[in-house]
This record gives structure tokens, sequence and C-alpha cells, in this order.
């Protein structure tokens, strides 16, 4: 290879990679890590999250530590296969290049996620998807647990323990609010490991009203 000159950019291969944990555990910095990576080898990266997740801007994806990457934003995963289909229109190509596909706040999303990330790991894109694995009851969360059973590689993170400094892989909700699709921080979170986290749902519990 001649001075100077960079070498091919790597292959994509078709691939499903899952970053779970709890809130706080740096679920989307590892994402945005992955997909830097990606783009500096060259590769074509595309990001989406739900739509409605407008807690640090409308387009792009940001980790609490305020790393972000720029996105799109969907409210049904089926735009994700829209979107690459009507990209590849617009160029011309005919089936596309392999692609790195990032999606944030997974579990937000609906059941049909399994079916387009096989499908697009099928056309040979990598897709990297990040999100909750329980909600704030330790329920599994939406398409996550299916996800994480068909994805070639699971990364399960952790936070620390708000109450004993251990590791913490739940998210408890410290307010009254009961629907799962709340989106915040601290004002409505903090990561509490097994025996805290129950601890704290035995309390909530009892409250009168509180669940």
């Amino acid at each position: 290879m001649k001075p100077g000159v960079n070498p091919s950019k790597p292959q994509v291969r078709g691939s499903i990679e899952v970053i779970t944990g709890s809130m706080f555990s740096g679920k989307t910095e590892e994402l945005i890590r992955r997909l830097r990576r990606a783009e500096l080898a060259g590769l074509r990266v595309l990001i989406f999250k739900p739509e409605f997740d407008k807690r640090y801007g409308t387009d792009a994806v940001v980790s609490h530590n305020r790393n972000s990457i720029p996105c799109h934003n969907i409210h049904h995963s089926s735009q994700i296969t829209e979107f690459i289909n009507q990209q590849n229109h617009n160029t011309s190509q005919d089936g596309g290049e392999s692609l790195v596909i990032g999606i944030d706040e997974a579990q937000f999303l609906d059941q049909d996620l399994i079916k387009v990330a096989l499908i697009l790991s099928r056309q040979n894109h990598r897709v990297l998807i990040a999100g909750l694995d329980m909600d704030f009851l330790g329920q599994p969360f939406g398409p996550m647990p299916a996800l994480m059973a068909v994805a070639e590689e699971v990364t399960k993170v952790r936070a620390i323990c708000s109450d004993c400094g251990h590791e913490a892989s739940h998210s408890h909700r410290h307010t009254s609010l009961q629907s799962t699709r709340v989106l915040g921080a601290q004002e409505h979170y903090r990561p509490l490991c097994r025996p805290c986290f129950n601890r704290a749902l035995n309390q909530a519990n009892s409250e009168p009203g509180f669940f």
C-alpha cells in the first residue's frame, strides 16, 4: 500500500447487537461510542429514536452526559426500513450499501421492531439497539426481551445504586406516575440494586394511592 493511502473501509456483516440495563447505566453512551467508531472506519451510519423523546432535542440521540449524535425521529419501527428504502431509491442504488443502524430507547417502540431488526440483519446491515430491559416495576420492557433473544451480542451495563453504592440493575421511579412511557432523569428515576429496589417497591406498595 502506498504511503498516505487509507485502507478500504471494513466490510459490514449483518448482525444484531443489544445494549441494555437500567437508567443511568450508560446505554446511550455505549451506543454513541460504537456508532462513532463505525463512522471513523468510514462506514455509513443511520440513527433512529422514538419521536416523543424530546428531552435534549428532537434531532439527536443524547446521553445523560450530553454526548450526542444526529438521528431521525420515528413513531413506528416500520419507518426505519421505509427510510432506508427511500434513500436507496433516491440514490438509484440496487439494494443499497450495508449500513450501521443505531436505535435508541427501543423499549418505547412497537413489537414490530423485532421483525425489522431481523430483516435489516438479513440485508447485511449491522443493527445496534439500546434500551431498558425492565420497566419501573421490574418487568420486561416492550420488545427488548425478544430483541435480546435474537441478538448475536447482548451487553448489559450497570449503574451505581443510589442507596447502597453496589451495582444497580433496576430503575426505580420515585414519583407516583404510573405510565410506563415516562421520560426523565433524576426528577423521576434513580438506579437501585435488586435488594434496594425490592425494599423501595414494598414501601411504595404500602403507601395508599402510590400504585
